[in-house]
């Protein structure tokens, strides 16, 4: 009997495991060999060009360049004992990858796949190569459409990357340090996150199997749909770890028709600085949960300024799409038409309100890094409850920084409120419960503080550098 029952336990744990291997592992053989022809290796070209200067041997358009051949090849740069010389130019090479999405030879990739290339190569899976003109690139999604001469393409199936689920099997096709056509797969990790400086893409992360060479590439669903372009992977090693990140197709095949049309994308911009709606920030200003943008600051003449959106407004809502989280303004804006009337609902002093606004447009150049400046000495050596020693502005100073108000933060002392202060911030108001009051003397700052109760949470918008931020204190000091 016990025989009997053990052969029953071995036979279905046969069936189970039989059934497992049969419905729950995914097949991809079907998949590879009807998309597989619709993915290419793209190779780009980039010429160095030289010019002797003095001792120097100096490269035009790369400052970098001398001194990366002068650590790794000393012996060929002059200037440098026993350095013969260089070549007055010399080519560069980098590889990626691609798909076809039309039959006359339309090509999605990265950006910086074809970024700064003086000849760019595709090579199909039929072993046949062309070269290919760039009709447009965009940097800030990292998107860029190619065109070959040739008719008959195979053409890649493109899916719904908003219907796409986190946990459902993707598959990736590209060609990993060079070898062309590898297949790897995995699954969703996770739908819109956001990157730094990324604010216009709301990536898919996946733990596919992503390196150098994969960029550009397509994602696939089991469908064998494209429902992403292969764009970024999180590495201490320059290898795959398993995070790997790739751009929706919605938004690529929206800037591809863009980069068509024109060879160039506009985009919306309501000229703001924003930041998140942590829970304490909510709490300050009334609002029932944590969501929303925070406006930090509004430049002046901006779209934002003409339409009445002040600094301490919480954005809800842009043209009727809720606004989660502050990453989600960004696209919304961006995706906008320059010059359309949209509807911003938000939160102002504890009230709902809606504004018309006309968006502006997003300069080709826009997005450097800004240079931050700092105040002058203190003449108040005494810290306040925050723990904070401040100095009044001089006339020339709010002239230098462009202020009316305000106070300087000189020192942040040990044994005050836990704060995220900085020497050098300007604190132009203060916030409880709602209430916003532009500081405008060291007095009246310390006199506000000591009607705060000291359980109650504050929050500051400081200037830092050229940038406006809200720093929330949570509990003040008896001091």
């Amino acid at each position: 009997m016990k025989k009997f029952i053990l052969s029953l336990v071995l036979v279905f744990s046969s069936l189970f495991s039989l059934q497992i291997q049969a419905g729950e592992l995914p097949d991809f053989t079907d998949l590879v060999e009807k998309q597989g022809a619709t993915v290419v290796n793209i190779s780009t070209t980039q010429v160095i060009k030289g010019h002797r200067g003095g001792h120097q041997f100096q490269f035009d358009g790369d400052e970098s360049m001398q001194e990366l051949l002068r650590r790794f090849f000393p012996g060929q740069i002059p200037g440098v004992p026993g350095a013969p010389g260089v070549p007055q130019e010399f080519k560069s090479r980098s590889l990626g990858s691609g798909f076809i999405i039309s039959a006359d030879g339309h090509i999605l990739t990265n950006a910086h796949v074809v970024d700064g290339a003086d000849e760019v190569l595709v090579k199909l899976t039929d072993k046949r190569e062309f070269k290919a003109k760039v009709l447009g690139a965009d940097k800030r999604t990292d998107v860029a459409l190619i065109k070959i001469e040739a008719s008959n393409l195979p053409v890649a199936k493109l899916g719904d990357s908003v219907k796409l689920k986190v946990g459902e099997w993707v598959v990736a096709i590209g060609s990993p340090f060079g070898f062309e056509n590898s297949v790897t797969a995995g699954i969703v990790s996770a739908k819109g996150r956001s990157l730094a400086h990324e604010n216009f893409v709301p990536f898919i992360q996946t733990d596919v199997a992503i390196n150098p060479g994969n960029s550009g590439g397509p994602l696939f669903n089991m469908k064998g749909e494209v429902i992403g372009i292969n764009s970024q992977i999180y590495s201490r090693s320059g290898g795959s770890i398993g995070v790997s990140f790739a751009i929706p197709i919605d938004l690529a095949m929206e800037v591809q028709g863009q980069l068509k049309a024109r060879g160039k994308v506009s985009r919306g911009r309501l000229g703001i600085g924003i930041q998140e709606v942590s829970k304490d920030l909510a709490e300050s200003f009334n609002l029932g949960k944590a969501r929303g943008a925070l406006v930090a600051s509004v430049e002046k003449g901006s779209a934002a300024d003409k339409a009445g959106i002040e600094v301490g407004d919480i954005i809800l809502k842009f043209d009727g799409k809720a606004v989660a989280e502050s990453g989600d303004l960004p696209r919304m804006v961006g995706s906008t038409r320059p010059g359309g009337k949209v509807t911003v609902q938000l939160w102002r002093k504890g009230v709902g309100r809606d504004l018309t606004v006309t968006v502006g447009e997003i300069a080709d150049d826009e997005g450097g890094k800004r240079n931050a400046s700092r105040g002058g000495k203190s003449t108040e050596p005494t810290a306040n409850r925050l723990g904070l020693v401040l100095a009044a502005p001089t006339a020339e100073q709010r002239r230098a920084l462009g202020i009316q108000h305000g106070l300087i933060v000189e020192e942040v002392r040990n044994g005050g409120t836990r704060t995220d202060l900085r020497s050098g911030d300007i604190i132009l108001s203060l916030i409880v419960k709602g209430s916003q009051t532009d500081i405008k003397s060291m007095s009246q700052f310390n006199d506000l503080l000591q009607g705060v109760d000291k359980s109650a949470t504050i929050t500051l918008l400081v200037r830092r550098g050229n940038a406006q931020t809200f720093i929330t204190i949570k509990g003040v000091s008896d001091k």
